[in-house]
């Protein structure tokens, strides 16, 4: 991750893509969302979605290890070019989680973060926190997911 006072507000990342399969989608829903249209081709075929989708938490899973992957490839350029990398807090939460359309079995979702919004922590010396937008769109170019979150990031210095 870059230092806190090296993000902008409006700056965007793209996280990467993941291609929901039917296997994978059953597997997350067995285990964690076991609703027949994320389980059962033939009852999700009945439903009002049609067909097969993935559960939103499974979406949501596959964002946050797509943004733990880009913050490590970030980490790895920056080690690279002899620059320390900030670390990241925990998230104090997240709001406006929002399942926009279903994810079918073969659909495609590109995921990208924006920043929004950026403060200084008084409470915290050190840090500072980031608010940024998080999408999911289909190959279709449909908003499929989106929820803004709050993360801790190391700041490089007192200002």
């Amino acid at each position: 991750m870059r230092f806190f006072e090296d993000i902008g507000i409006g700056d965007r990342r793209e996280l990467g893509r993941h291609s929901f399969t039917a296997d994978d989608i059953k597997r997350y829903a067995l285990r964690y969302d076991p609703q027949l249209f994320h389980v059962d081709e033939a009852a999700a075929a009945r439903s009002h979605f049609g067909a097969l989708i993935a559960s939103g938490w499974h979406t949501a899973v596959v964002c946050m290890r797509l943004f733990i992957e880009t913050q490590r490839h970030i980490a790895a350029e920056l080690a690279a070019r002899g620059e320390p990398a900030a670390k990241i807090g925990p998230s104090p939460g997240f709001r406006n989680l929002k399942w926009l359309q279903p994810v079918y079995a073969g659909d495609t979702i590109s995921f990208a973060s924006e920043v929004l919004d950026k403060r200084p922590l008084a409470s915290r010396p050190g840090w500072g926190m980031l608010v940024m937008r998080n999408t999911g769109t289909n190959q279709d170019g449909a908003l499929v997911f989106e929820f803004e979150g709050a993360i801790f990031v190391e700041r490089r210095g007192d200002p």
